[in-house]
């Protein structure tokens, strides 16, 4: 009997919550692919504070940039993710639909599944890429 070799899955992720657009695609959980980022944070500096209104059309402006960027780095095609992960909330509203909607439309083009993911509880699983041998329970 020979071991059969691992079938990788990736994840593209889309993260819109605040004044950053992120894309990142990961395989298999644990592996990061692609990973590309554009912040808006300069345009918010003479406010004192993220501008809603100013972050979310800072994401329509990013999206497709943000994805072809992770897609080079992960040298990949976007018929080769196998699903489409999103933060779903919580978040800024405006910013939060500027992702979601990128993320449906591209998981109805691509025919992937659509996963929604919390905001909070990335951050806490998020230390598993740092640092694979932590175990749950997290602290947050």
């Amino acid at each position: 009997m020979t071991a059969s070799a691992e079938v990788p899955i990736r994840i593209l992720g889309i993260e819109t919550s605040c004044d950053e657009t992120a894309i990142g695609i990961v395989e298999n959980g644990k592996r990061i692919l692609g990973n590309a980022v554009a912040s808006s944070l300069e345009l918010h500096g003479p406010y004192g504070g993220v501008i809603p209104e100013i972050a979310a059309r800072m994401h329509v402006e990013a999206a497709w940039p943000v994805l072809a960027e992770a897609l080079a780095q992960a040298k990949l095609t976007p018929e080769q993710v196998d699903g489409i992960a999103v933060t779903q909330g919580p978040g800024l509203p405006g910013a939060l639909l500027i992702g979601l909607s990128f993320a449906k439309g591209l998981a109805l083009a691509l025919n992937r599944p659509l996963i929604p993911v919390d905001h909070l509880a990335a951050h806490l699983y998020a230390g598993e890429m740092a640092e694979p041998s932590l175990v749950p329970p997290y602290i947050g």
